[in-house]
């Protein structure tokens, strides 16, 4: 399989491009993954930047053996971290995305692009049956990016976040692009 530990996306489009996620980002994500962004996700803010550099090396190496894509986002103008993507669980039928933006740059879009220019590569490169989307329920947002892709709702539950926290998520399911 593929591996995707040097790999970057560029689109033509868009005003930021996806890089395979490095440790030299790794300053960016611990000072940007604040309570505020965590409040609605499974991660839970990191304490340490140690913690924030044993995410990355984990997601260096699922990258590499293709399991995932954890990408981060950069301003194609000045290369400034934008936030964290990814596709995660690809050797699955059912592979997972996830995205964050930092607060400074919310509201650009750059989530819900970034979301986009991953289910296409998924759609190009995988046999999937379907993407799952969690969100919490309260996170319109997420929810926006879920129906922009084409998302369907399909279930939702309880899930123990990182942190020991409980949300109330809503699972979406987004189908491979037909044709």
């Amino acid at each position: 399989m593929e591996g995707y530990e040097n790999f970057t996306i560029v689109t033509e489009k868009e005003q930021f491009y996806l890089k395979a996620i490095e440790q030299k980002f790794a300053k960016d994500i611990f000072n940007e993954l604040t309570d505020e962004i965590t409040y609605y996700m499974y991660p839970s803010t990191p304490q340490k930047i140690e913690e924030t550099e044993q995410f990355i090396d984990e997601s260096i190496e699922k990258n590499r053996i293709g399991r995932q894509i954890q990408m981060v986002i950069l301003s194609k103008e000045n290369d400034e971290f934008l936030g964290c993507a990814g596709l995660h669980k690809m050797n699955t039928p059912t592979p997972e995305l996830g995205v964050w933006v930092k607060k400074s740059a919310q509201g650009n879009g750059y989530g819900k692009k970034a979301m986009e220019v991953l289910k296409r590569r998924a759609d190009k490169n995988l046999n999937y049956k379907y993407i799952i989307y969690p969100f919490d329920t309260d996170n319109i947002a997420s929810r926006k990016v879920a129906e922009y892709l084409g998302g369907r709702y399909a279930d939702e539950y309880y899930s123990q976040n990182m942190d020991g926290t409980y949300s109330y998520v809503l699972e979406y399911r987004i189908f491979p692009k037909s044709g």
